[in-house]
């Protein structure tokens, strides 16, 4: 791989996980063009695997957004990173509409475009014709990447890169859920419905809140063992549950299967609050009920992904005992893995680089 001066930009080739027309994984060489005035490139050590990703393969497609690198080109206008610096990415927003203005770049109007709409916010591409990038505004499935200020989190350079990956999407969407959205209290009772990564993230943040009950709720042991040790109060078998009806503050969705989303909503007490973390949401249910959907935890990255590092340093979010660590070159196994549930969070690393 050619190697460039940090100190200017310009094209460089890269190598990518390339969604195939078999919708398979293939590795290919890419142009890359040189990062705008706006745009970080960065040598990507290791990327998170998001059921997000799974959802996406259509050929052509670079996934990946949980990127985690070093940068090594900065355009012109970027003044909040310098070539050397060790970051973590996250999702993409515009940093100029009404909601970025206001700090909730999770609500950005271009949120669609700018994330799942494989191109820049002007629709052009750095990628070659036929290769769809900029997923999250990074396709990290890759080993170099261009992203914004938007996006990217700046972390000290003794902390682990490949173990700070996965913090830019899944496990900033539940933990930010429970303390950001939901903003859970000590009196407060809360149902986790479903206990992967995302959920599992909710749990810990449940218990650093000081939550008075927190119930996992999955169909696999070892996932409720785990959550057991990591903050739940109960852990109870999908197909077996306890009667919870009208007991709970508020109840997480991650799994969207319909009738675990029943059971959610009649678990809910007067006022109470079901987060779908599987799409949809704004409905009112009766008795002052409601239930939203949530994006990202309602994040701003800059300032919660430090947050939950700092607390992960003081033994509060042990988040990386969710994590399986894999050769990027394994990339095909690893998503298989992650598919099927066989591990929680799934981590790629570029070999010697993490």
């Amino acid at each position: 791989m050619s190697v460039y001066s940090p100190k200017r930009t310009a094209p460089r080739m890269i190598e990518a996980a390339v969604v195939s027309d078999n919708h398979q994984l293939k590795f290919e060489k890419l142009r890359l063009s040189a990062p705008r005035r706006n745009e970080v490139g960065v040598r990507i050590v290791a990327c998170g695997i998001c059921h997000t990703d799974i959802s996406f393969f259509s050929p052509g497609a670079v996934l990946g957004h949980e990127g985690a690198g070093i940068v090594e080109q900065i355009g012109s206008a970027v003044t909040t990173v310098k070539p050397g610096d060790h970051v973590v990415l996250s999702f993409q927003s515009c940093g100029q509409c009404d909601a970025c203005s206001a700090h909730r770049p999770a609500d950005c109007e271009h949120f669609s475009t700018l994330n799942f709409g494989f191109s820049r916010l002007d629709g052009s591409s750095a990628y070659p014709p036929g290769i769809s990038g900029h997923f999250f505004g990074q396709s990290s499935f890759a080993s170099y990447a261009l992203v914004t200020e938007q996006n990217l989190v700046k972390v000290g350079k003794s902390l682990p890169l490949a173990t700070l990956a996965p913090l830019g999407c899944g496990l900033q969407t539940g933990a930010g859920t429970v303390m950001n959205t939901l903003k859970v209290k000590k009196s407060d009772r809360l149902l986790v419905i479903g206990t992967g990564a995302v959920g599992m993230a909710a749990v810990m943040a449940a218990k650093i809140a000081g939550a008075k009950e927190i119930i996992a709720l999955d169909q696999h042991q070892h996932r409720r063992d785990l959550a057991l040790e990591l903050g739940a109060t109960e852990a109870m078998k999908t197909g077996k549950e306890r009667s919870l009806r009208e007991t709970l503050d508020y109840v997480i969705d991650t799994a969207g299967v319909s009738a675990l989303d029943k059971l959610g909503q009649d678990a809910l007490k007067d006022g109470g609050t079901m987060v779908r973390l599987t799409g949809t949401g704004g409905a009112t249910l009766s008795r002052g009920r409601k239930i939203l959907s949530v994006i990202q935890g309602d994040s701003v990255a800059q300032a919660f992904i430090p947050k939950m590092i700092t607390l992960w340093q003081a033994g509060q979010f042990p988040f990386d005992r969710l994590l399986h660590f894999y050769d990027f070159q394994d990339i095909r196994q690893a998503i298989d893995d992650a598919a099927c549930g066989k591990v929680m969070k799934a981590v790629l690393r570029w070999p010697a680089q993490a």
